[in-house]
């Protein structure tokens, strides 16, 4: 009995010792964003849509400089753009150009995995789910014809969905579901206390509103992006 006493309270100590690590931070940065185009999930690289991120991190320390749950709140743009016709021969061969930026509330659950190669540096890398909720954003569309440009613009329309809620009423193909997840996969450094990092956000769910139809599961998310952050 005593034993076990003596073994809980070593565990109570190493957990605070964890604990006592904690460390909070800010990140930000570029977001190069795309929507897929076929069933496959691939994307086209000329529809890509450069945006942006910044929000708070948390580190927490699961094995001491070597493993660490990394969960997160940030404000994030994604997006793409879709070109068709001919700038230069509009007169002919009308140019238009659409652009959406939807932007959302999304938190990341990452597990990162660090590699010690100097006193106060460690590479790291890291994988997690995500899970988003769309908060605003626009679509614009541009119009070009024998040299005149005629452009407008329009917020974005989500639907109410949520995880458990798939029959929501309010649903429309002209709208974006508002819940959105996926995965991250990450790598970068950490120096004392500054980090630099690359990501790839995958989305699973489809972003159009309406009736799922696994002949169309094209459509989801996808973000690479660079950032930087400090932890304090």
């Amino acid at each position: 009995m005593t034993k076990k006493i003596i073994l809980s309270f070593a565990a109570l100590a190493i957990s605070f010792g964890a604990m006592s690590q904690v460390r909070v931070g800010v990140k930000g940065g570029w977001n190069l964003s795309s929507i897929s185009v076929d069933n496959d999930g691939s994307v086209d690289k000329d529809q890509s849509l450069s945006g942006y991120h910044v929000g708070l991190i948390a580190d927490f320390p699961l094995v001491p400089k070597v493993l660490s749950f990394q969960p997160g709140v940030f404000y994030t743009t994604k997006g793409a753009k879709l070109e068709s016709g001919d700038k230069d021969h509009s007169t002919t061969n009308p140019y238009r150009k659409f652009t959406t930026r939807p932007q959302y509330i999304e938190v990341p659950l990452n597990f990162i995995g660090k590699i010690p190669v100097g006193a106060n540096t460690r590479l790291f890398a890291g994988i997690g789910p995500y899970f988003a909720f769309g908060v605003a954003g626009k679509n614009k569309v541009s119009t070009t014809v024998a040299g005149v440009t005629t452009s407008t613009e329009s917020n974005i329309k989500w639907d109410d969905d949520t995880p458990f809620n798939d029959g929501d009423p309010d649903q429309g193909l002209n709208k974006y579901k508002r819940f959105d997840w996926g995965g991250n996969l990450q790598a970068g450094a950490e120096f004392n206390n500054f980090l630099v990092s690359a990501q790839y956000g995958l989305g699973f769910g489809k972003i159009n509103s309406g009736g799922d139809d696994s002949r169309n599961d094209k459509n989801k998310n996808r973000v690479f992006s660079v950032s930087v952050g400090y932890l304090f």
